[in-house]
């Protein structure tokens, strides 16, 4: 008789879990970059720290778009695939001078007079993805910083939006100084030693005073480099004439003829913001710029002339201008050392989750020269100037004291040449790919 047999008694197997298809890790979002206002020598640096830094971090930061000609880049929706660049290119903008991928001088106004001109930048943002926003700029570019970022928010898509400072004028607040102007205050320093060594050579017959003409609107930090053409091992007689000074025409005079009855010559070196007893500029030619700002320049005819008329002196005079912030072959190798840090800071600071926020320079100490970098609100940078202390103007107005010195010759040490090739230095020029657009809206400027 058959019997049947029993089935072995089986373990109920677990069911198999489902794996959810949402990541909980976020999508890598887009970056914007953008440089604004007037360019420095070591500007691309900071793009060089800020796209090199963005590449190592391709979990946040699929592709780092740059705005031509700076944020009418965005308002157009021209912007350019920094991914098409090699890695050489990109590595060379950190010894390349001027904005890379255009500037401008364009000032968004307030959320009250045009709150389209933000709302088409978060449309163009949102369209191609945009999560992250670097403005490489001033005290107005902090201001459209924060003001971007609080407007995101209330529109439903939030943007991290990191400042990254850069300024000739060193005229930003909290951070100890901005990337840019080191390597101003080292031209100016040189061109003023070198302009007097000629001056000195010439002043028995022929001319006697070389004045200078330096970029500072308000703030006379570029203007007080000069006093570094003189020190105890190269006396140098410089006269300096600050924006923070009420330009005194008789003292003056006074001054520079003392200068030239001791060693037969002197320089002077003035701030383009220099103003009279009347409250004006010396340099003021009545017309306003981008910004709503007086344009200037002037200053130094104006200073020559008062020295002829004054003193019956003879005279030159020149105008540093943009020669001063394009100068990539005699930078400062901190000032480009620190100008690709603040860059490098930007992204590591966004994909941490900051936002409205600055990278700074942090002076740890003055001997041995030591500084780190630090983090500062927007709410707390944005219109905001920062004027030259009162303790690093000598007593009579005219120069430089050693706090001011000490503050100083750090920022200009440090050589960085760029690769030169037949004599002349070797820059490049990006393709700057344009990204196809994808609105349907244009938007003029």
């Amino acid at each position: 008789m058959a019997t049947r047999k029993k089935k072995a008694k089986t373990k109920k197997k677990p069911a198999k879990r489902v794996k959810s298809r949402v990541s909980s890790k976020p999508k890598a979002q887009n970056a914007f970059y953008a440089q604004s206002g007037g360019v420095t020598a070591v500007i691309n640096a900071s793009a060089c720290g800020i796209i090199e830094t963005a590449r190592k971090n391709k979990k946040h930061i699929a592709k780092v778009y740059a705005g031509r000609n700076g944020i009418i880049g965005a308002l157009t929706e021209d912007l350019i695939d920094t991914s098409k660049e090699s890695a050489a290119t990109i590595r060379a903008l950190r010894h390349t001078p001027s904005g890379a991928f255009g500037s401008c001088r364009y000032k968004l106004k307030s959320l009250e007079h045009n709150r389209r001109e933000y709302e088409r930048l978060i449309e163009v943002f949102k369209a191609h993805n945009i999560g992250y926003f670097f403005y490489n700029g001033g005290g107005d570019s902090a201001d459209t910083c924060l003001k971007i970022s609080q407007l995101s928010e209330t529109m439903g898509y939030p943007i991290k939006a990191i400042h990254v400072p850069k300024t000739v004028d060193n005229d930003l607040p909290i951070t100890d100084n901005c990337p840019g102007f080191g390597s101003v205050a080292k031209y100016i320093a040189v061109s003023t030693r070198e302009a007097s060594f000629d001056v000195a050579s010439m002043c028995k017959t022929s001319t006697k005073v070389f004045v200078l003409e330096v970029m500072g609107r308000h703030a006379g930090w570029i203007a007080a480099a000069g006093g570094l053409a003189s020190d105890k091992d190269c006396e140098i007689p410089v006269v300096i004439l600050f924006p923070e000074v009420t330009f005194d025409k008789e003292k003056f005079l006074k001054r520079v003829d003392e200068l030239v009855k001791k060693h037969g010559y002197c320089s002077v070196v003035v701030s383009e913001g220099v103003k009279g007893t009347d409250g004006k500029f010396l340099a003021d030619q009545g017309l306003v710029d981008a910004f709503g700002h007086a344009q200037l320049g002037g200053a130094a005819p104006v200073v020559a002339s008062m020295i002829k008329d004054g003193l019956g002196l003879k005279y030159h005079w020149g105008v540093a201008d943009y020669l001063q912030r394009a100068a990539r072959h005699v930078a400062s190798k901190t000032d480009v050392n620190m100008a690709y840090a603040m860059g490098k800071a930007a992204v590591q600071y966004a994909v941490k989750g900051h936002n409205s926020v600055m990278p700074t320079v942090v002076r740890v100490s003055n001997k041995p020269f030591k500084w780190k970098v630090g983090m500062a609100s927007l709410s707390k940078v944005a219109n905001v100037e920062k004027m030259m202390p009162k303790n690093f103007i000598s007593k009579d107005g005219f120069g430089i004291t050693q706090a001011c010195r000490n503050y100083l010759l750090p920022l200009i040490k440090g050589e960085d040449y760029p690769p030169y090739k037949d004599g002349m230095p070797k820059y490049v020029r990006p393709k700057n790919v344009a990204v196809p657009k994808k609105l349907k809206t244009r938007f003029e400027v």
